[in-house]
């Protein structure tokens, strides 16, 4: 008692001044605070915008907007990416490529040869790629998996403890027994949305599965913000498997609500597969993979190259191939996705695509399962069909459906949309096809979802309420966060 005492009588002086000064105390720690993170964002963002962004928030709200841009604002993954290739996992990569064989249209040549320099993969012969609906996709990926003798590799985003999961999960169980190689990455966030998550069920059954930046602890979780979008299956490291399509019941469900489109790829671009897969994996797992393909050469008339993109060491390289794309574009340009918030310079070049004549196609969802994103595209869309842009809003279901065609000779089919997060903040994974016959496929796939869409004219734009067009403009000052 008298320790007490005599402590009370050594030390409350001091904090009564302490306290008597906390006002000054909270505002010093929160300006010393705003400043490191303002300083850290204007010397780390890339994208003006986003920097202007983030150092709004900082400063307007003030330990808040410090505390949000520490947790999903700081890229973390930079450094462990270039960890990974003095790994070896992309040393055989040749970083400038020559491009053997060339697109049979002379004036895609320099498309090829930009992506082949910015991936550091060549465009490979010799495959064969055939879309499929979500329902068809997810029969013949159960098929696949069951006919598998050496390994099956599979990463998803979002991978259901529901009517469309646990069939693969079965599957993959039916495998492991047999002796396959099985691995399973789902993404630490996208696992989330099934609830229990398919994690349990996985390990219960045998099934060798991991997530991708994932932690129950809030304070072992800085990635919150980056996310493994790719969806990926290799089979014997023969067979893939990828596209947009996740693992959910909405898929096959009577009515659907959710259509996509996915892909079934043979040929010896199923190694740009593996090696994405691969990579991912090491860093999840640390476990190295082969990432050698082992099928026949020549399976299909497909020039095709795999597109890995992200906020690591492959940062930029989606948006510059949809740049590439839209500038190298002579007549045509269709692109259907469920999410359209792109960047201004994304923006702009498909305005000028119009002004020189070529056809700009957009087919967006009438409604989206992300409001806030839908409303954002609302506020930009005006100027793109002011400048010709015919825009359709597809009928439900909700459409996750992602495509490009360019000029009715090049597709790119992929896990990326076209926005902030699938251009700077998302792990994706596209393909691109140098095929007329499987662009003339697309194209028509398109064409029978445009018949029962609806051409949304500019009028129609300009008309929505006051109320309405303010929240849409609101919702665009968040896109560097959507």
């Amino acid at each position: 008692m008298e320790r007490i005492e005599h402590w009370h009588q050594q030390w409350a002086p001091l904090l009564d001044r302490v306290f008597g000064y906390w006002p000054g105390i909270v505002a010093f720690t929160g300006l010393v605070l705003a400043i490191v993170m303002m300083s850290h964002a204007v010397m780390n963002k890339r994208d003006a915008r986003a920097a202007a962004a983030w150092t709004g928030l900082i400063w307007l709200v003030p330990f808040v907007g410090s505390f949000l841009y520490l947790l999903i604002g700081v890229n973390r993954i930079h450094r462990r990416a270039q960890q990974l290739v003095a790994e070896g996992l992309a040393q055989d990569a040749d970083p400038y490529p020559v491009v053997q064989p060339r697109p049979a249209d002379q004036h895609l040549h320099s498309m090829a040869e930009l992506a082949g320099r910015l991936t550091g993969l060549p465009l490979l012969p010799g495959n064969n790629v055939t879309p499929l609906e979500a329902p068809d996709a997810l029969a013949a990926m159960i098929s696949a998996i069951d006919a598998a003798s050496e390994s099956v590799y599979l990463a998803t985003y979002i991978f259901g403890n529901d009517a469309a999961g646990r069939p693969v999960i079965d599957a993959l169980a039916r495998a492991v027994q047999r002796g396959v190689q099985v691995r399973v990455l789902i993404d630490g966030m996208g696992s989330l949305y099934s609830f229990p998550t398919v994690m349990r069920r996985l390990r219960r059954r045998g099934v060798p599965a991991t997530r991708f930046l994932h932690s129950i602890a809030p304070w072992r979780m800085p990635y919150m913000n980056l996310r493994n979008h790719r969806k990926v299956l290799v089979i014997d490291r023969a067979i893939g498997f990828t596209g947009g399509m996740n693992l959910r019941a909405g898929y096959i469900s009577d009515p659907p609500t959710t259509r996509d489109l996915h892909m079934r790829v043979e040929g010896p671009v199923v190694g740009h597969l593996m090696r994405s897969f691969a990579a991912d994996w090491q860093f999840s797992a640390r476990e190295t993979l082969p990432v050698e393909y082992i099928g026949p050469l020549v399976c299909g008339p497909v020039l095709a190259r795999g597109i890995s993109a992200g906020p690591d060491a492959d940062i930029g390289k989606r948006r510059m191939m949809l740049l590439a794309a839209i500038g190298s574009a002579q007549h045509e340009i269709r692109i259907m996705t469920p999410y359209f918030v792109p960047d201004q310079t994304l923006l702009t070049a498909l305005q000028l695509a119009c002004l020189r004549g070529v056809r700009v196609e957009l087919m967006l969802p009438g409604r989206t399962n992300i409001r806030m994103v839908h409303w954002a595209a609302l506020h930009l869309l005006p100027w793109l069909v002011n400048d010709g842009c015919a825009l359709y809003f597809s009928a439900p279901p909700f459409d996750h459906s992602k495509l490009m065609t360019v000029d009715g000779t090049w597709a790119m089919l992929g896990s990326g949309n076209w926005d902030a997060r699938s251009l700077r903040l998302n792990f994706e994974f596209d393909v691109e096809c140098y095929d007329p016959a499987l662009a003339d496929r697309l194209n028509r796939v398109m064409e029978q979802h445009r018949q029962a869409a609806r051409r949304v004219s500019l009028a129609e734009l300009q008309q929505q309420p006051y109320l309405k067009r303010l929240r849409n403009a609101v919702a665009f000052l968040l896109e560097p966060y959507l």
